[in-house]
């Protein structure tokens, strides 16, 4: 990729984001919680043992010494046994209530136990954006801050290039809705094709920024006519996934494609069921809010965060990693979400 690059890490307590922001738009998202489990992050590797053998999702189960089992698709030319041990890789985080998927390295001994963890968001951020600078700070947070509103957006307007983009995932698959509106004067055919060219652009990077995968349907402009410089599009959008699959576009201008899963979807880290945010989302935001106004107030001798209890709970130990000008008061009559930031 070209273009100027911008590189944000956010390191407070409970939780540790990046962002890199690429020709004025966010490319990726990062999130690891001090509460995720380290052998299912991408990239770790572990002792692990079969407990389960099931021919009929020709895989079997692993147990990596915590959490949920981890899923092994069963190797070419290669068997498995109930009770091996066996070294693995995270090769897809969880999501969907269902464990990581890992790719065998070979044989194991002892216990269930991490052997090599995965990157952190530091290093993480550096592989992605080479040598660039990582900007920390308040310009950090508001940056992380700023990525995470885009990724939950549901619709993206493009006014200079005339672009209407919804984006959706569902149980099945991911839905993609471009639509443009006709430019007088120019002509149709090369206006859909741009249209296309920025829709498929731009799908492409919100996707990226929600750590979305699988089947993906786009319904691009026009139809199956355009079908060659739609596809054109889409494969120039995706040309950094080199395990991209497409299919040939329909005549009604619809495209099917898949990505592999490889991180935890955004909104499950941060939503419950009914897509309302955890206690622990919650309580990392307020968190994130605190680190903040004693960047922004240096002046301030101390600043309490007046949440509900359940949230003070959580708070109080990592508002206690920010230095003596942190407190944390729970109040009964607030509910979650709705924590106050008070100076005094």
């Amino acid at each position: 990729m070209s273009g100027a690059v911008e590189v944000f890490l956010d390191e407070t307590p409970g939780e540790t984001r990046g962002a890199v922001m690429r020709d004025g738009r966010y490319t990726h998202l990062l999130i690891q919680r001090e509460t995720d489990l380290p052998q299912h992050r991408l990239g770790a590797r572990s002792v692990g043992r079969v407990t389960e053998i099931n021919p009929g999702l020709r895989g079997a189960f692993v147990d990596l010494g915590a959490g949920p089992p981890g899923f092994l698709p069963f190797p070419r030319n290669d068997r498995l046994t109930q009770g091996e041990r066996l070294e693995a890789i995270v090769l897809a985080e969880p999501r969907a209530g269902k464990g990581p998927v890992l790719r065998r390295l070979g044989p194991g001994e002892g216990p269930p136990r991490l052997l090599t963890p995965a990157s952190s968001v530091a290093e993480q951020l550096r592989a992605i954006a080479g040598g660039e600078d990582l900007i920390t700070g308040l310009v950090a947070i508001d940056a992380v801050t700023e990525a995470e509103e885009e990724a939950l957006a549901a619709r993206h307007v493009f006014a200079p290039q005339g672009i209407d983009l919804a984006i959706e995932r569902t149980r099945a698959l991911v839905a993609v809705d471009i639509d443009y509106a006709p430019v007088a004067g120019r002509d149709p055919k090369q206006a859909r094709a741009a249209a296309n060219r920025e829709g498929m652009k731009q799908a492409a990077r919100l996707i990226g920024l929600r750590r979305w995968g699988g089947l993906i349907v786009v319904d691009l402009v026009g139809d199956g006519q355009d079908a060659a410089a739609g596809d054109k599009a889409a494969r120039t959008a995706f040309a950094q996934e080199p395990q991209a699959v497409f299919s040939p576009i329909s005549r009604f201008g619809l495209l099917q494609m898949s990505l592999p899963w490889r991180l935890t979807p955004i909104e499950e880290i941060l939503f419950e069921v009914g897509r309302r945010p955890s206690v622990q989302t919650e309580v990392l935001a307020l968190a994130r809010r605190l680190r903040r106004r004693l960047l922004s107030e240096t002046r301030s001798p101390r600043v309490t965060v007046r949440c509900a209890p359940e949230e003070a709970a959580v708070l109080a130990p990592l508002a206690a990693r920010l230095g003596p000008r942190a407190a944390v008061r729970a109040d009964a009559g607030l509910a979650r979400g709705c924590g106050l930031l008070e100076e005094s």
